[in-house]
């Protein structure tokens, strides 16, 4: 059973940025395509980026193409997301899980468990 726990979140002004972390206990991810998910008030859980367990392919929502980043250090059992340009409808819970069922698409919800309590980024106008 793996355990996943994300930190990094905070308030933030928009322009600013923020890296997430998404550490990883009980087992190792390192062979694991990891997802990063982000929930607003109101609104569904939604894509926001996806990383194979080498690291060689990234897969990212339209939304934050070019400003978010994802990566991950397979040694630490760590999966991180860089969050730059934050706008103030990125403001959402952010939450990472692990894919364990392969369908069409790397941004299907159901494709991930595992899911850690989140962090909150709050961005500001």
């Amino acid at each position: 059973q793996v355990e996943l726990v994300e930190s990094g979140g905070g308030l933030v002004q928009a322009g600013d940025s923020l890296r997430l972390s998404c550490a990883a206990s009980g087992r190792t991810v390192s062979r694991k395509t990891m997802g990063w998910f982000r929930q607003a008030p109101a609104k569904e859980r939604e894509f926001v980026a996806a990383i194979t367990w080498s690291g060689s392919t990234t897969y990212y929502a339209d939304s934050v193409k070019g400003r978010f980043t994802i990566s991950r250090d397979n040694a630490k059992n760590t999966v991180y997301l860089q969050l730059n340009s934050l706008k103030p409808e990125d403001t959402a819970l952010y939450s990472c899980a692990q894919r364990v069922y392969y369908s069409s698409s790397i941004s299907r919800t159901d494709d991930y468990t595992s899911w850690g309590p989140g962090t909150q980024v709050t961005v500001s106008s």
